[in-house]
Parts: structure tokens; C-alpha cells; sequence
């Protein structure tokens, strides 16, 4: 809990901050690069991390992961560039890519499926946690110009430190679970691969809109893309069950299904969250300590719904519901989403904050649960981590595209509120009470989006053009990912649900690493079949999948 504590705390202080280290920085219209940075680290090394804690257990991967994450957030409050932000975020992601799935496997190890899902309050209680503390946290520090001779900003990330030590010092003293080593080869071919697979196809995903979706530069990266995704391929199959994502495991529908529906709901997750802070700080004004205490709805909805599916889980047994629920309140929240103007009232977007966190609190953990209940222990880690992962991927290409589109439509549609709003008699009014504004605002219209700060000086008849481009520019991506959660619905709909464990993951293994071997059959001369007796309890056994007997010859 306290190393899915501090990756949480760290995605929503930088949530709520981003928009003045940009501005501070003089690179908003580069933000993307510092959060698809961090997600793309995190992102590849996911499922690693999963593969190499079956390996060589969980704890040292928790601590390589944790240690990492710390070196990355001591950089990032020295950057002096956007880019330079963004190199330090890759590097705090490589330790993220194994807070959050690492959490998850470990508590698959010690907790039955079936008792697992009561915990799921305690876990969306930490994220629900963190989503308060950090808005609060990243806005006292973002709105204070110096703290101890540094920007203020800059402590966001080194607030990590000491939080990461104490999280260090229990992983270290009192996390122990049990591992027994296993024969194995790293599938080092299949994670290069992945990284020549990922990092062109979500660099173009953030740059498209510069460069041209059909530029030269975009085409390269496709096709490197593609070759990567193909030699990945090739490179898991020649490994089998060493692979980094093993493909025999999506044979297994729920498996297949919930990697898929976790990539289709990162996207839309991660879209509306990341717009979420800026809309309240741009749009309604708000100070970034505002702005996260305004998230506050949201909070209440994910915790509420992951306490209330939790206990039902646990009574019941019955899990697939609440994915396919929580689809659904996505959907109809990021619909209500794309209705918001400049001139919504607050309360009603923060009721539709509600219904989203409420869609989340009941569609995180039911995936993973279901997929750690499918699988067979031995592979607890390497099947987390690929939920993780997909999400990830899912919110890594959602953030890109999705500010990658607000920003393409950002300038004209504030061009457009802009002409429109000239026309009336107030606006010609204002500007001439204020005429030194009315060069700021041309300039933001013209594509001038490096520092958005000039907008809390404007006059407010004169800002308000800004905001309501604002807000139509943010409708266009709201209304995708509802697009992409309708899909996501279809998805889930398809998830089996089987009945839950009673068993750990550890006693699992146990139970099978002590059962005695099963009595040798009766010697058969293998040349001569007619020795066969197809009938023979000994020589059938029964294919649980799809229910064929299968002859075993001894």
C-alpha cells in the first residue's frame, strides 16, 4: 500500500501542478512531452518488472522499483527545461512501471481470490487518498514562488523523497514473501523489442499534430512501429513460456479479455483525468489547490463504488458485473463531460465528476482480480503486470492523442470565440478600457499557448472568449473517449466470469509443488497399437477447456 501510495500521490501532485511548471518553464504547449515521457518508461518496463519478480521474487524488484522511482523524482526538481523535465520523467517512470503491478501480485500471493476483493477498499482507499492529498499537496507547492531558496514546483517531486524512504524502510523490514527460484532465460530480445515497438508509435502519437499525420517523419515511425510490434512477436513465441508476455496465455478468454479492456479504458481513464485539472484552472479559474480540492467528487465516487463492489464480491463470488457497470458510468460521465462550457456551473461538473469516479471504482480491481483468479499462480506476476501494462498503454496513447488533438483545435477555436466575441458592443468595450490585454489575447489566438498564466490578468470579459475556445477544444476529446469507453463496454461484455479461489497464490503453488506424482500407467508398447485400449481410466484424461479426451501414452 505505501508503494502504490507513492506512485498515486506522484501521477496527481504532477496532475494538478503541470500547468505552472510549464508556464514556469515556458513550454505549455510541450507538457505532453514530460507526461507521455514518464508513461512511456513506465509503460515498456511493466511487464519486466512482472516477468523478472517470478523470477527472482517480489521484494527486490519492489525495491529496485521504489529506489528508481526516487532517483527520477530528485532529478526532475533540478530540470531547467521542459525537455529536460521530460528525460528526468522517463527515468522516474522506470520505477513507477513497477509500483503499481508489483502491488497488486504481491497481495494476489497472500490473499485468496475469493477474499481478495474486501481489500479492494483499502487499495482504491490509497488512491483515493492520494487523489486528495495531491491536488493539495502540488497546489500549495505550485502556487508558492519559493520554498527554502527553490521554486516552489520543484517540491513536488521532492516530496517523494521522504515519503519513498519510509516506504523503503517497511518494504525492506516487513515485506516477506516467500520465493522459491526457478530455472529461467530472460527474454531480453522481447523487451528491446517492445521498446522499438512503443517508443516511434507514441512519440508520433504526441507529435503528429506538428509534424502532419502523413509526413515523412510519421511514416518512419509507423513502419518502425510495425517492425518492432512484428519482431516482438517473433521473439515472444521463440521464448514460450520465458516470453515477456507469454502468448499462450491469451488462450485463455478472460486473460484476452481483460488485457483488452484494460488498453480501451486506459485511454479513456487517462484522457479525462489529465484534462480534468487544467479545465478547472484554465476554465473556472482556480488555483491549483482549488482545483484539486474540487476533485474531491471524484474521490468520494471511486472510493464509495470500489467499498460497496468489494464487499458484494466477497459475498457473493460474482465479479463481472461491476467492470461492465463501471463501462458504462465512463461513457455516460465523459458524454456529460463534452457538455461543459465556460459558463457550466461548477456543482454540475463536479456531479459528473462523481458518476466518473464511481465508474472507476468499480472497474479497476475486478479486471485484475479476474485475471489472477484465471491464471495459474506460477504466472501471477507476469499476468498482472500485462493488465497493468495494457492500461498503460492504453492511458499512454489516450494522454498523447487526446492533447495532441486539444492542442491542434486549441488555437482555431479561440480564434473563432475570439472574432465572434469582437463583434459585440461589451467586448469592443472592454478593450478599450484595457487595450494593452488585447495584444495578449491576439497572441494566445494566434498559437501563443507557451505560457497560459496571462489569463488569471486578464479582464474578465476579455479572458472569456480564451476560455470558452477552451472548453470547446476540450468537448472535441471528451466526446472521443466516450467513443473509445462504448468500446470498451463491448469488451467487457465478453468477460467469463469463473468461480474465485480459495486459495492464495502462494498456498496455491505450495499445494502443487507438495502433491505426491501421479502413479505411472501401465507400460504400453508404443509400436503396436492394437496394446491401446482407448476406454482405459488410465489412458484418458480431461481437457477442462474444451471437454475433448485427450490419449495419454506412457
Amino acid at each position: 500500500m505505501l508503494g502504490m501510495f507513492l506512485s498515486a500521490l506522484d501521477q496527481t501532485v504532477v496532475a494538478t501542478a503541470i500547468r505552472t511548471i510549464a508556464d514556469d518553464l515556458d513550454g505549455f504547449d510541450l507538457q505532453a512531452w514530460a507526461t507521455t515521457a514518464f508513461l512511456i518508461t513506465s509503460t515498456i518496463v511493466t511487464p519486466l518488472y512482472g516477468k523478472l519478480s517470478d523470477i527472482y521474487g517480489r521484494k527486490p524488484l519492489f525495491v529496485t522499483a521504489i529506489v528508481l522511482f526516487l532517483i527520477g523524482s530528485l532529478l526532475c526538481g533540478t530540470a531547467s527545461s521542459m525537455y529536460e523535465l521530460a528525460a528526468y520523467r522517463a527515468v522516474q517512470g522506470m520505477g513507477a512501471g513497477g509500483l503499481m503491478s508489483l502491488a497488486f501480485a504481491i497481495i494476489g500471493d497472500i490473499v485468496p481470490p475469493r477474499e481478495r476483493s474486501k481489500y479492494q477498499g483499502y487499495f482504491m482507499a490509497v488512491f483515493g487518498t492520494s487523489s486528495v492529498l495531491g491536488p493539495v499537496i502540488g497546489g500549495f507547492f505550485a502556487g508558492a514562488d519559493s520554498v527554502l531558496g527553490a521554486a516552489g514546483w520543484r517540491w513536488i517531486f521532492w516530496v517523494n523523497l521522504p515519503v519513498g524512504a519510509v516506504a523503503l524502510a517497511v518494504v525492506y523490514r516487513f515485506l516477506h514473501v516467500p520465493h522459491t527460484p526457478r530455472p529461467h532465460r530472460i527474454d531480453w530480445p522481447g523487451a528491446l523489442a517492445l521498446v522499438l515497438a512503443l517508443v516511434p508509435l507514441l512519440t508520433v502519437a504526441e507529435q503528429g499534430r506538428e509534424w502532419g499525420w502523413g509526413s515523412g517523419r510519421a511514416i518512419g515511425c509507423y513502419v518502425v512501429g510495425v517492425i518492432g510490434i512484428v519482431l516482438f512477436l517473433l521473439a515472444e513465441r521463440q521464448y514460450g513460456d520465458e516470453a515477456l508476455l507469454p502468448l499462450r496465455m491469451f488462450r485463455g478468454r478472460t486473460y484476452a479479455v481483460g488485457s483488452a479492456g484494460s488498453l480501451v479504458i486506459g485511454m479513456g481513464m487517462f484522457g479525462a483525468m489529465a484534462l480534468l485539472p487544467q479545465y478547472l484552472q484554465i476554465v473556472k479559474g482556480s488555483s491549483p489547490t482549488m482545483g484539486g480540492l474540487q476533485m474531491l467528487p471524484l474521490v468520494v465516487g471511486i472510493m464509495s463504488a470500489a467499498a460497496v463492489s468489494g464487499t458484494i464480491i466477497t459475498r457473493t463470488g460474482r465479479y463481472k458485473i461491476f467492470p461492465l457497470i463501471g463501462s458504462v458510468l465512463m461513457t455516460v460521465a465523459l458524454l456529460l463531460f463534452s457538455r461543459i462550457g465556460a459558463d457550466t456551473p461548477l456543482w454540475q461538473t463536479m456531479l459528473i465528476m462523481a458518476v466518473f469516479g464511481a465508474g472507476l471504482g468499480v472497474n479497476m480491481q475486478p479486471v485484475i482480480l479476474a485475471v489472477q483468479n484465471a491464471v495459474d499462480p506460477r504466472d501471477m506476476g507476469v499476468a498482472t503486470a500485462a493488465v497493468t501494462f495494457f492500461r498503460q498503454m492504453g492511458g499512454t496513447l489516450g494522454t498523447a492523442v487526446f492533447l495532441s488533438v486539444l492542442f491542434t483545435g486549441l488555437t482555431k477555436d479561440i480564434g473563432t470565440r475570439v472574432a465572434e466575441a469582437s463583434r459585440t458592443d461589451e467586448y469592443r468595450a472592454a478593450l478599450a478600457a484595457h487595450p494593452d490585454q488585447a495584444a495578449t489575447l491576439q497572441a494566445a489566438g494566434s498559437g501563443s499557448l507557451s505560457d497560459t498564466s496571462f489569463i488569471n490578468t486578464l479582464d474578465a470579459v476579455i479572458a472569456h472568449p480564451f476560455k470558452v475556445g477552451f472548453s470547446d477544444a476540450m468537448s472535441t476529446v471528451f466526446l472521443m473517449a466516450a467513443g473509445i469507453m462504448l468500446i470498451g463496454v463491448a469488451v467487457m461484455w465478453r468477460l467469463p466470469e469463473l468461480p474465485l479461489r480459495s486459495q492464495s497464490g502462494l498456498q496455491a503453488r505450495a499445494a502443487a509443488e507438495s502433491a505426491p506424482a501421479a502413479p505411472p500407467a501401465a507400460a504400453v508398447d508404443l509400436d503396436d497399437d492394437s496394446d491401446l485400449d482407448l476406454n482405459d481410466p488410465d489412458l484418458r484424461e480431461l481437457d477442462e477447456e474444451t471437454t475433448r479426451p485427450r490419449c495419454t501414452r506412457s
